[in-house]
């Protein structure tokens, strides 16, 4: 047995290559499917605070509607609270976060392709594959630190 190929009964540089390709794939679908949705939420939280500013600035325009001054009051409190919200959760910078995660899954995924491309079967060794995998730890201990760094940050007072 060659000493790279493997344990008896364990998979061939070719085979782990396999699994690691598949592990940095769903790297990739998990920070394409949360910066989805933490793009969704930043942008959904931005135009309903755009509208809601908007239509309170209307409503206080019609000075004869007490009706409309009220609702106008509750669009303005709305604003507050979702001028609140946003920075709590912080979801534009964590669709960043993701983003650039994906970028380094995607970019791992092609390194390593490349280097299944162009190894003949024989000369692919556990090392090759070990520098490749030790990136991929990296991805996810960068994707780490920066989401417990977000979270730490208190959010932005919004009193005076």
């Amino acid at each position: 047995m060659r000493p790279d190929s493997g344990t008896a009964g364990g998979p061939d540089p070719r085979e782990a290559a396999a699994l690691l390709l598949d592990k940095i794939r769903q790297g990739d679908d998990y920070a394409g499917g949360k910066k989805r949705r933490f793009g969704r939420s930043a942008s959904l939280t931005k135009v309903a605070t755009l509208v809601l500013s908007a239509a309170s600035t209307v409503i206080l325009g019609l000075q004869d509607l007490n009706a409309w001054a009220d609702l106008a009051l509750a669009c303005v409190a709305l604003v507050t609270l979702l001028g609140a919200v946003e920075p709590f959760f912080n979801w534009r910078s964590r669709s960043v976060l993701m983003e650039e995660a994906q970028y380094r899954f995607r970019r791992l995924a092609d390194d390593l392709e490349y280097l299944l491309a162009t190894t003949a079967a024989g000369e692919l060794t556990f090392d090759r594959l070990g520098e490749v995998h030790v990136r991929y730890q990296a991805i996810w201990d960068d994707l780490s630190r920066g989401w417990l760094e977000q979270r730490r940050v208190p959010a932005p007072s919004t009193a005076p």
